[in-house]
């Protein structure tokens, strides 16, 4: 049976926060100092901010689940804060896009892309941006398919280590 995608409420917060700090250890955490990762996810994917996210209406969170009901992957999309001088307020941004190793290759994270993005949006055509790591050249490659071009660099911060980040944009 297919993972399904749903919209996060209130109540899966503590979900969120796992699945998130969860994904990105596993796809990321080796390329950061413990300390430094440690502190990162306590600030990201912290409970209180999940919280906070999750009762923001201009914000919104999906979870992908199993048959039995357990998480194996996310979404979050909301208006676009990244470093950018032609960002605008009504502007949207696909800020994650996660799902287990385990479970990605069978077509649920192009399902829950198209998800995401039908919300951005639902209120027709408008600029989205996405920021995505340098040397992600598979989400690169997707997301130059689906109209996204790099427009800009920045540096994320995870504790002291800054990495390389491109800001993609379609628009």
């Amino acid at each position: 049976m297919s993972p399904t995608i749903r919209r996060a409420t209130p109540d899966d917060a503590q979900a969120l926060s796992w699945i998130g700090a969860e994904t990105f250890t596993e796809t990321f955490g080796h390329l950061y100092p413990p300390e430094d990762l440690e502190a990162f996810l306590d600030t990201a994917y912290g409970l209180e901010k999940t919280r906070a996210n999750l009762a923001d209406p201009a914000k919104a969170a999906w979870l992908v689940e199993t048959a039995e009901g357990h998480v194996i992957g996310y979404a979050e999309a909301g208006p676009s804060d990244l470093p950018h001088p032609e960002v605008q307020p009504a502007d949207g941004e696909l800020k994650r896009l996660y799902l287990l190793k385990a479970h990605q290759n069978g077509g649920v994270g192009r399902r829950l892309l198209d998800t995401v993005l039908a919300w951005l949006e639902q209120r027709g055509p408008r600029r989205l941006w996405i920021g995505v790591w340098s040397q992600n050249f598979g989400a690169q490659r997707l997301y130059g398919r689906l109209g996204f071009e790099k427009v800009g660099e920045y540096q994320f911060p995870v504790g002291r280590v800054l990495d390389d980040e491109y800001i993609l944009r379609r628009g």
